[in-house]
């Protein structure tokens, strides 16, 4: 257990001794606190996370507040809804093997510039990392839904003379349906395998593209180092109240948006988004702004971006 963990359990077990209740186990609460943590990142719902997995929201609610004792076999029902590995869920997958334990001994307590750093040069020594020379000619406009790439990013690709690419629509046309209907019928991973192969086509055949990509590609890591190689990535940020506003204007609201809990799940998914988001090369604030400015800022950033990598 990390410190930080740690002291979320030791606060978490001081206010349930002050509310009068029984203080929770400090295993299930961290395990608890792993589960909603991966469920925000995925951009998923309980109730969805739930139906995947095949045990009650309720459930499903006790085991991620710490107050359920679940069993081996929830666990892996629910590691394989989260789309992660029994492993990952409960535990740290770099204990796996020998050079697993190395690498993290050299890694571990690193800051994140170093971390960076680490990653970027491990991707060019393993021929996955930033040599494309087109990367810099490759704008691709990354945040949660409402952040305003879908708008901005025609006005970029028309300035910027280049090809303008709405990734939902290139998944949806190697699939033959809708995003929605990927999901229904195949599931999430299906849909991250159309989102991988629609951005290796997107880079293979444009050298200059301005891309809006949906706004959980970053919870896939292997799509999300695609991008990040072959692509100058921009985080459009907005708060959780602006982006769910903008969704609601443009009268298409995903099942999220009419939940009771819509705007702390929003809030949530942003939270363990945001950590991935940040890995942007660029971010530009569009709270509080008018198309405008959002776009002279996006349009200055960009070109700074591009002029330096000449």
């Amino acid at each position: 257990m990390t410190e930080e963990a740690g002291r979320g359990v030791a606060m978490t077990g001081a206010i349930d001794v002050a509310m009068g209740e029984a203080p929770r186990n400090p295993l299930l609460a961290v395990l608890g606190e792993r589960v909603r943590s991966l469920r925000a990142q995925r951009g998923l719902t309980r109730k969805a996370v739930a139906q995947a997995a095949d045990v009650s929201e309720r459930h499903l609610a006790n085991l991620e507040y710490g107050t359920g004792n679940a069993s081996i076999l929830v666990l892996q029902q629910v590691a394989q809804a989260l789309h992660c590995s029994l492993a990952e869920l409960v535990g740290d997958v770099t204990t796996s093997s020998p050079e697993w334990l190395l690498i993290r001994e050299l890694l571990e307590h690193r800051s994140e510039a170093d971390l960076r750093r680490a990653r970027i040069a491990l991707g060019d020594l393993l021929g996955s990392g930033r040599g494309d020379a087109a990367r810099h000619r490759r704008i691709a406009l990354i945040g949660l839904r409402g952040a305003g790439k879908s708008t901005l990013g025609p006005m970029l690709a028309q300035d910027l003379d280049v090809p303008f690419i709405e990734l939902s629509r290139e998944i949806e046309k190697l699939a033959g349906c809708s995003v929605r209907e990927i999901h229904d019928l195949y599931g999430t991973n299906a849909y991250r395998r159309y989102e991988r192969r629609a951005l290796e086509e997107a880079v293979q055949i444009h050298s200059e593209v301005v891309i809006a990509t949906p706004g959980g590609i970053v919870s896939d890591p292997a799509t999300f180092n695609e991008l990040l190689a072959h692509c100058t990535t921009v985080w459009l940020r907005a708060t959780p109240e602006e982006h769910m506003g903008r969704v609601v204007a443009q009268g298409d609201i995903r099942p999220i948006a009419a939940s009771k809990e819509a705007m702390e799940d929003l809030h949530r998914i942003l939270d363990g988004r945001a950590a991935f988001y940040s890995k942007a090369d660029l971010s530009v604030d569009t709270g509080g702004q008018t198309l405008a400015q959002s776009f002279d800022a996006l349009r200055a950033a960009v070109r700074a971006a591009m002029v330096t990598a000449v």
